[in-house]
Parts: structure tokens; sequence; C-alpha cells
């Protein structure tokens, strides 16, 4: 076989030579850098490049991977992630993919943080702000299409993703139920009606994309096999890495101190709650700002707008909480000094992220194995491939959540706000006709953004 030239795709019958450790890490580091657009904006990132472009993965074990993911608890697509690098290159290659996912929006997010809490308002920020907002709800629904298109293969799977949607829009149904009826209906029809819910369907990597690296019949790799020595020993050291911190944090301040707090409740959101960011925002709203007041609600909402617009998962706004909480604590005060607050918020946004994030690491290195044996297995693969059609109902009522946010922000009693909603569609535009990058679309609608308030509309 011929190698590609360096910078070239690989031709579509063979498919792409080994990828290093190497170029995967520095792809990994790029979409840290890219990952804009919240879980389903970086999802479809991933599957452009991945699956499309670079084809180091057929669609049909892309969409096996996110199926698990979807199901977990924490950030699906920093999990995606972990996952394919795991795949890829065993351990350290998970580990490297999910945290570059996560470490460039915790220095970036640090950064503003410091920004918004010890400088105060800034117009030039709000005007950013005021463009990316709406450019962030077209990303929204074009990820809606791109992942809709793919994974609603037939008229089963559409009215699950319809009745996905009224059970939240209109019910508002907790995101687990969901997630519980979907499963059934998928095991259901996987013994009923088998070929509504075969994983990759009509949308095969072959016929689509070409040959991938990690193809539908590539055999799965040594280190991806289940053992039962391996999963012990993937507990017990996650479990390590869990209880040392705590334990050190309980000795050195107390159960009461606001590190020890902040660890301990971040856990409890990483574990106890689902779907994603957006159903684990509540939980740390009410937590954080109602009973422990690390931050007052307008802060809250502050940095949501940050995480948002910010690369990595929308989750990462546990970061802004984190600094905040420690920045204004009087025990980070009395502990690092007046003078060391920048120090006592950055240690806060760290430790908060390395609570939140830990448990995704150890749910992909131990249940991979375990879900690799089944990607062939349609009672496995059918209950997942129904949740993929769910979850697109799910992400279509959080476009129109945005959108009717940005558009009328100040209620529908309010005034439209023509200008949000000029930028959406140009934004729109820019990504549905002329497939412009995320980036670029978010650069661009946030210099909009600024004109339009520089020059007071």
């Amino acid at each position: 076989m011929n190698m590609p030239a360096a910078g070239a795709l690989p031709r579509a019958d063979a498919p792409p030579a080994t990828v290093s450790f190497l170029e995967a890490f520095r792809f990994w580091l790029k979409l840290g850098f890219i990952s804009f657009g919240g879980p389903a904006g970086q999802i479809a990132i991933m599957h452009q490049e991945l699956v499309e472009n670079r084809r180091w993965i057929s669609e049909r074990r892309f969409l096996h991977a996110l199926n698990y993911c979807m199901v977990l608890p924490g950030p699906e697509a920093q999990q995606l992630a972990t996952y394919i690098g795991w795949l890829m290159h065993r351990t350290w290659g998970g580990i490297v993919a999910g945290a570059l996912f996560v470490l460039p929006s915790l220095l970036i997010l640090i950064a503003l943080s410091w920004v918004y809490i010890a400088f105060g308002d800034v117009p030039l920020i709000a005007g950013l702000f005021y463009g990316i907002k709406p450019a962030v709800t077209a990303i929204v629904v074009h990820a809606a299409h791109r992942i809709g298109s793919r994974a609603l293969k037939n008229g089963a799977l559409w009215a699950i993703a319809a009745a996905s949607f009224v059970a939240i829009f209109a019910l508002n149904a907790p995101f687990p139920a969901i997630v519980v009826a979907a499963a059934l209906i998928g095991f259901a029809g996987g013994r009923i009606a088998p070929e509504k819910f075969r994983a990759g369907g009509g949308h095969g990597a072959a016929k689509s994309f070409g040959a991938a690296m990690i193809d539908d019949d590539t055999p799965t790799p040594a280190h991806a096999r289940f053992r039962w020595s391996r999963l012990a020993s993937v507990v017990a050291v996650g479990a390590l890495l869990w209880a040392l911190p705590m334990a050190l944090l309980n000795a050195r301040y107390g159960w009461d101190h606001t590190l020890t707090q902040m660890g301990w409740f971040f856990t409890k959101a990483a574990l106890l709650t689902f779907g994603g960011a957006y159903a684990v925002l509540p939980y740390v709203y009410q937590g954080a700002v109602g009973h422990y007041g690390w931050l007052t609600p307008t802060q809250m909402i502050d940095g949501l707008a940050l995480g948002e617009t910010t690369p990595g998962p929308l989750i990462m706004v546990v970061a802004f909480v984190g600094f905040v909480g420690g920045y204004l604590s009087d025990e980070m005060r009395a502990a690092f000094g007046p003078d060391g607050l920048f120090v006592a918020g950055a240690v806060a946004a760290a430790l908060v992220t390395w609570f939140t994030f830990l448990p995704s690491f150890l749910f992909i290195l131990a249940g991979g194995p375990l879900v690799e044996a089944t990607h062939g297995d349609l009672k496995f693969t059918a209950p997942l491939t129904a949740i993929t059609a769910a979850v697109v109902g799910v992400i279509l009522n959080l476009a129109l959540f945005f959108g009717y946010h940005v558009l009328w922000p100040a209620g529908f009693a309010g005034t439209f706000d023509w200008i949000s909603a000029l930028i959406a569609v140009a934004a729109a535009v820019a990504l549905f006709r002329f497939k412009r990058n995320v980036i670029h679309v978010i650069a661009a609608c946030a210099v909009l953004g600024l004109a339009a308030k520089t020059l007071g509309a």
C-alpha cells in the first residue's frame, strides 16, 4: 500500500495508514482549542474530522461509542474523545485525548474568570458576547441537523426523536426518564423489527466515507478486550486518585472548608447527574448559589455565558464556579493571603475540574472493553441506537431554549432582538450553505456583536 502524501487525505478505497501517538496528540490538542458549540457541536466536529475527513474510525464504530457515552453521567463529547483515544493508543491515548479536550478550556476560563471578577463589566467583552450568543444558537441547530441526518435513518427513529422532543419540551420530562424509555423501546424494537435499529444502518462508513483505520469489521485490539484483572486495577487506581486528594484536603483544612466541600459537591455532580452539561447545570446552580453561596445568581449566569463561548465541554463552567468561589472565599483569603487571591481561585478551579472529570475517565477505561465486545450484538446496540435518536430531540429542544433567551432576552413580553436574529441567521447560512468552520463563524459573529454594541444598537 502506498503511503499518502503528507497532509493528503487517504484514498476512499483504502484505509488510512497507522496513526502515530504524536500525530494523534497533535489532533487532540487542536480539538481542545476548536471544540466550540457545546456537546452537540463538539460531537459534530469530531465526526467530521475523525469519520469523514481522516477516517480514523468508521461511522458505525463512532456511533456505537457515542451511544455508550450518551448514557453515562458526565460530558459525553469529552468521554467520546477519551474512548477513541483509548481505542487507538491504549490507556495513555485515552488519558491524553480526554485531558487535552479539557485543559485548554480550563486555562482559558481561569484567565477569563480572573478578568471578570477582578475588573468587573467590560463593554468590549459584553459586545463580543452579544454576537457570540446567537452564533451558538445556530451552531446547536446545525449540530442537531448533522447528527439527526445520520442517526434518524427510518420512521421508527424519527418517531422516537419526535416523542423525545415533545416529552422534554411540552411535558418537562427528566432526561434520565427519556433515556430509559428510549432504551426500552430500542430493546423491544431490536427484537420485533431488528432492521430498524441496526447501528450505522444505511450510513456505513465504507459506503459514505471510504474504508476507515478502525472499520466496522476491524478486530478489537488486545488492550480493548475485557479482562477482570484489568477492570479491578482500573477501579482501584480510580478510587485511589479520588480518595487521596480528598483525604489530604480533609487533613489540611477540615471537612467544612471551601476546598473540601467543593471536592465533595462536584464528585456528586459528576456521579449523580445524567444527560450531559445541560442536565447538570440546574444541580450546580442549586448547590453553588443556593446552598453554599459560592457565587451570586448573576455571576452564575455570566459564568454560563463564558462556558458557552469558550472551547471544551460546557460543564467547564464548574471551573468558573470554583475560581469565583475560591477568589471570594474568606477561608481561601486566610489560607492564601490577600495577595494570593488569583492563586486561590486557580487552585479551586483546578480542584473542581479534577473531581468533575475523574469519573469520566474511569467510566471509559473500565467500561470500554465491555462496549467493544458488543458493537456487533444487536441486543446491545438497538437500545443505544434508540437513545441516540432520542438525544436528537433533546438537542432540538436545547436549540429552541437558546433561541428564546437570545431573541427575547426579557421574555415574550419584552421586545424582539432583531439584531441578534440577523446574526443568528447569518451564522446559520454560513454553517448550512457555505459549510464554514465553527470557529470562523464564532469569530465573525463576535465582531458583528461588538460593532452593533459600539454603534449603540
